[in-house]
């Protein structure tokens, strides 16, 4: 298994097309202080640069925490100048989570919230085990759900029930969650990072060309109208259409074979 640091906070572990992406500050409970901030930039950039990944997995070495969100104890020693410096130091954190291109799970146990569960929202999917506790308490402390938060949840949820949860700061536990929409896939206690690990080398096992396009149709079509979005997948079928992933795909299919995919 590879593994490779970015900064002191985050690490990259790679077991063969799935890549692993390791909150790693567990003195903190993973809040997002700035360095972290400018590791998590980091990692993704590379992430997003490999070709050989092709499912990536945001995971935690604090036992009883995914990521409090952001780091409250450096932000009290701020002036106004600081905050407004930190501020697309933090964005472009959040932003390279929801830009990387390959699918992008989330495994996710105790404590998710703030910013820590907009990381997980930046996902696809979300993991989680029955200890996970989610939410955007962000009001509860003077501001809003800044690294996506207004955005992400009510596009999960709904609107209303997003605002219900964004205006009472509540934390919301692992069962209702799941029966909220807020967790995609609720796993044994402490299996999280396992299942979702299982679950990503399954997707893995698909042609990359194709995850990447079906994601970037995911995305680009969501909240369109029926006739923009059916444009929007036509583009992105396209892109595959002629590829050797599709070529290969068709091979195998008839060779009753398992694909050898090119990725290109």
């Amino acid at each position: 298994m590879d593994e490779l640091r970015f900064g002191d906070f985050v690490v990259v572990r790679r077991h063969g097309s799935v890549t692993e992406l390791v909150l790693d500050r567990p003195k903190a409970m993973n809040a997002v202080s700035t360095d972290m901030a400018r590791a998590l930039t980091a990692a993704c950039a590379d992430l997003t640069a490999d070709p050989a990944t092709r499912v990536v997995v945001l995971t935690s070495t604090h036992p009883k925490a995914f990521c409090v969100g952001a780091d409250l104890k450096e932000r009290n020693s701020f002036t106004d100048q600081d905050l407004l410096r930190q501020r697309p130091v933090t964005r472009a954190a959040y932003t390279a989570v929801l830009d990387l291109p390959a699918p992008t799970l989330a495994a996710v146990h105790g404590f998710a919230l703030g910013g820590g569960f907009e990381i997980a929202l930046s996902c696809d999917l979300i993991v989680a085990d029955p200890t996970a506790v989610v939410g955007l308490p962000e009001v509860s402390v003077g501001v809003i759900p800044g690294g996506g938060g207004t955005q992400l949840l009510p596009r999960r949820i709904g609107a209303a029930r997003a605002a219900e949860l964004i205006f009472t700061a509540r934390r919301v536990p692992a069962v209702e969650a799941h029966a909220l929409g807020l967790v995609d896939v609720l796993a044994e206690e402490g299996e999280d990072r396992e299942q979702a690990l299982a679950l990503a080398a399954r997707i893995a096992a698909n042609s990359p060309v194709g995850l990447r396009a079906a994601k970037r149709a995911l995305r680009l079509g969501h909240g369109l109208d029926l006739r923009a979005g059916l444009e929007v997948e036509d583009a992105a079928w396209r892109s595959v259409a002629f590829s050797g992933d599709r070529a290969e795909g068709v091979a195998a299919f008839n060779e009753k074979r398992t694909p050898d995919w090119p990725g290109e």
